[in-house]
């Protein structure tokens, strides 16, 4: 994991020309090479797979009855669901900050959510998870400083490909747990120093007690990697960090001294 951060850190900050775009894949593919001079990379799960191999697909209706099946949806899916949303919003606040653009009003939070919920309605009935936004994509973006969407679909649709490809399905598999650990030192550093960015430039008073309360719990959260499981699903980190912080808004009471300050602005 220490090589692979590394190698990251220094290819992004020498490298130039087209290889100071990649210094994520170069680090990934520089700490597994790493990691088979350690031996603990296992080849057999690549050996044993199929050239094409056609994804497992679940049919709810089909492979279960339809009373199984909404059971599954009522408890799995639905609450899971409304995590990705919380998560949702969350980082599309920090990809605004670091693009430079508000994707809150434009194309706008209703548009970017209404298409994540489709993606999960049609990923739900082929048996596949709640989709959901990845904070390491944000920090690969504010890595490569590339935000092109044809670049993100082009990705998208290489990984498509990918899928039917059982050998390279297998090999993405056998990459080590500590070289995607490495990686992802950086990428979530960077997310927790965007979001700092965003209390910053918001003048948040991290003064107030209930501010510092509500932002101190949500950045230990968030970056200390807490997960919570629930009946087979679970809560990343990302999402509990949201959840707790709009609980703790919502129950914690502002001191009298903000109030005066509002009483007092609004005099003004």
């Amino acid at each position: 994991a220490g090589f692979t951060l590394a190698l990251t850190i220094i290819c992004a900050i020498f490298l130039r020309g087209f290889f100071s775009l990649i210094p994520v894949l170069i680090g990934i593919i520089g700490g597994y090479l790493f990691a088979l001079t350690q031996g603990i990379v296992d080849f057999q799960m690549v050996l044993d797979a199929k050239w094409f191999a056609v994804p497992d697909f679940v049919i709810p209706f089909v492979d279960y009855t339809p009373s199984a099946a909404a059971v599954g949806i009522g408890i799995a899916m639905v609450p899971v669901a409304f995590v990705t949303m919380s998560e949702h919003i969350g980082h599309q606040m920090v990809l605004s900050k670091v693009v430079g653009q508000d994707f809150i009003k434009k194309p706008g939070l209703h548009r970017s959510i209404f298409g994540d919920s489709v993606a999960t309605m049609l990923a739900s009935c082929i048996g596949g998870p709640p989709t959901t936004t990845y904070g390491e994509n944000i920090g690969v973006l504010a890595i490569t400083r590339v935000f092109s969407v044809f670049v993100i679909g082009g990705a998208a649709v290489i990984a498509l490909c990918f899928g039917f490809i059982g050998k390279i399905s297998a090999l993405i598999s056998s990459v080590p747990s500590a070289v995607m650990g490495g990686v992802s030192f950086l990428l979530f550093g960077i997310i927790a120093s965007s979001g700092l960015r965003m209390l910053i430039d918001n003048k948040i008073d991290l003064e107030n007690k209930r501010n510092l309360i509500i932002s101190s719990v949500i950045l230990v959260i968030g970056v200390g990697g807490a997960f919570i499981k629930i009946s087979g699903f679970e809560l990343s980190s990302m999402a509990l960090a949201a959840i707790v912080g709009v609980v703790l808004n919502l129950v914690l009471p502002e001191s009298k001294g903000d109030q005066d300050g509002i009483e007092i602005e609004e005099h003004i």
